[in-house]
């Protein structure tokens, strides 16, 4: 294949772990996002925005109870997706390594999600499961960008490929009767990730991953959005509804306006 021997690096761990992890490509945009959570963050509760932003990421849980956290998580959610440039801003953080697994044409989810798991929190966990098992395409990636360190069970877990692949296989005598039965036949398998802040993980939304309850003494903030090549097949989250293009080229451009000249 005609790629640098970087590019071929990455596609080579992609491929064989099914995510990789490496620095931010924009610094500088990933602290304006953190920047913009602390603001959001003060306008909803009572912090000193001159503080450390991961000191009042890391303690949020001291000043949200587990009551008050998803609708403190929506208000969150929902301001820094009405902030303009923000989804930019997510793309930069991760572009160079997007167009080297994906492609240089690349739809974006429309909206960036984000994960609030507080100290022993059993209420937002994210059973074990695949994207593509509730109807993802399997030609998506899913870019993780943690706001804090994540380590241990403050991260997420995931399925290598080739476990993944012997579980497809085995389904139907594997899967028991609930998603706990389901991770307890994987547990010795999958992989915990360590994804410091200042790091980025891209991995593939197919291979089975989720959560379990925080046992670490910080909080966790992630967000997570996918992308996936504007040509490729989409699954029941279709362009226009749920992806946007965001770098279409002009052959592209051309090509889809394209019409033969009438013959009449």
């Amino acid at each position: 294949m005609y790629i640098t021997k970087d590019e071929q690096e990455f596609s080579d761990e992609y491929l064989a772990q099914g995510f990789i992890i490496k620095p931010v490509a924009d610094l500088e945009a990933l602290e304006w996002m953190s920047n913009q959570f602390i603001h959001l963050i003060a306008d909803e509760i009572d912090v000193e925005s001159k503080n450390n932003p991961q000191d009042i990421l890391n303690h949020i849980h001291q000043k949200v109870p587990v009551s008050e956290l998803n609708e403190f998580r929506l208000k969150i959610i929902q301001g820094f997706n009405a902030i303009e440039g923000f989804r930019e801003m997510y793309y930069r953080v991760a572009r160079p390594y997007l167009e080297t697994l994906v492609g240089n044409e690349l739809a974006m989810q429309l909206r960036v999600n984000l994960s609030i798991q507080l100290p022993g929190d059993s209420s937002s966990l994210l059973s074990v499961h695949a994207d593509t098992w509730s109807g993802d395409s399997p030609f998506e990636v899913v870019v993780w960008l943690p706001l804090v360190n994540c380590y241990g069970t403050k991260a997420m877990y995931i399925l290598p490929p080739v476990e993944a692949a012997e579980l497809s296989q085995q389904f139907i005598e594997r899967a028991g009767n609930n998603s706990d039965e389901l991770y307890d036949s994987i547990v010795n398998d999958v992989e915990w990730l360590e994804v410091r802040y200042g790091e980025v993980l891209i991995f593939n939304q197919a291979l089975p991953h989720g959560n379990r309850v925080n046992e670490e003494s910080e909080t966790r903030w992630s967000m997570n959005c996918r992308f996936k090549g504007v040509f490729t097949p989409y699954g029941d989250k279709k362009i226009g509804e749920f992806f946007e293009p965001i770098t279409l080229r002009p052959a592209s451009i051309c090509g889809l306006n394209y019409k033969l000249p009438g013959l009449d």
